[in-house]
């Protein structure tokens, strides 16, 4: 038979709400009672129902987050600093993803209501219209790179558009004319941020130029599709900026299986930073986000909010990007530079 807590009660001398109360640190209760109350759960191997719990204290001790993948390090490293951050408050991760769709982003919300006291959400499609039909008005939310925010929700931004603007210069100050990009998807505001901030730096460098765009969507393989139609052109860029990592690499790989020399023939950028970015061969010059950090500012922004329920002050807060030149673009050593504030 399941201990319960009226069973702690007996056995510590006190009342039911004496025990709920030395256990959930809430109320005042001596210090003496709740060592005696602690050592009595603890006799009983007794275990807080946590679905009671949440009912009576009308919290879950649950965080959610709305992603549009779980796939790739990215993601992963994103992931790792929410969580990271959700520990150190004794709060657990509930995690979905839209699958980039925005039915599949409303389900998700819908299907986190009351299981959550706060949620995170990352998504293109996160406007306040979808939001407001889909969100408990009373449940704190931030946005992660959503391009929303300000008066009706705190968000927090990546300087997309600054850190590709700074990567453009760079490849132009170090001799590279034809500068193409391989973009990500067009309703991404990431990719349409650091689309902006290479078109905008181009024509700043290059008054009359034109940019050479080539349609990715962020996975490897659309970087080495990309790669294969660079290949084969008849007047070649001499560099490229891909709009993340995964397609820089998925790109470096074309290349080198053509034959071509990186950085010898053409350079190769990318933009996040991920993990494996140092590792692969040659390593990659790209864009640093710092993307465990931004998870765990996103959650230590929500547990504010989730505190300050009803009174919370709503802001949006850009985060800097750093320039970080390894051997995919310069056969020096490796240095790093901090990215000029962007247009924000």
């Amino acid at each position: 038979m399941a201990i319960t807590i009226k069973d702690v009660a007996k056995a510590a001398r006190v009342s039911v709400a004496t025990v709920s109360r030395a256990l959930n640190a809430s109320g005042k209760v001596t210090e003496e009672t709740r060592r005696q109350v602690a050592a009595a759960a603890a006799k009983l191997g007794y275990v807080p129902h946590e679905a009671a719990r949440s009912l009576s204290s009308r919290r879950t001790r649950c965080i959610g987050a709305v992603l549009p993948d779980l796939h790739g390090e990215f993601f992963s490293e994103l992931i790792r600093g929410i969580d990271r951050a959700a520990r150190t408050h004794g709060l657990h991760l509930l995690l979905s993803s839209s699958h980039g769709d925005a039915d599949e982003l409303a389900a998700a919300l819908l299907a986190m209501r009351g299981r959550v006291d706060g949620l995170l959400v990352m998504s293109a499609y996160a406007d306040n219209e979808v939001l407001d039909r889909n969100l408990q008005p009373t449940l704190p939310a931030v946005l992660v790179n959503s391009g929303e925010g300000g008066a009706r929700y705190s968000a927090l931004l990546i300087d997309n558009f600054g850190g590709a603007a700074a990567m453009v210069r760079h490849l132009a100050g170090r001799g590279h004319r034809r500068i193409a990009m391989i973009s990500g998807p067009e309703d991404n505001f990431d990719a349409r941020e650091r689309l902006a901030g290479y078109t905008e730096a181009l024509h700043e460098l290059k008054p009359g130029a034109s940019a050479h765009v080539l349609r990715g969507d962020f996975s490897e393989e659309s970087g080495y599709r990309a790669g294969r139609r660079l290949v084969s052109m008849s007047e070649r860029p001499d560099a490229i900026f891909a709009a993340n990592d995964m397609m820089a690499i998925g790109c470096i790989f074309a290349l080198t299986e053509a034959g071509l020399n990186v950085p010898g023939d053409i350079a190769v950028a990318g933009f996040d930073d991920i993990p494996i970015a140092r590792y692969v061969s040659p390593a990659l010059t790209t864009v640093r986000v710092r993307i465990a950090e931004l998870g765990e500012l996103a959650l230590e922004r929500l547990v504010l909010a989730i505190a300050e329920r009803g009174q919370d002050r709503h802001s949006v807060q850009t985060l800097r990007t750093e320039l970080v030149v390894r051997s995919s673009c310069a056969r020096q050593s490796s240095m790093m530079a901090i990215v000029p504030r962007s247009r924000r």
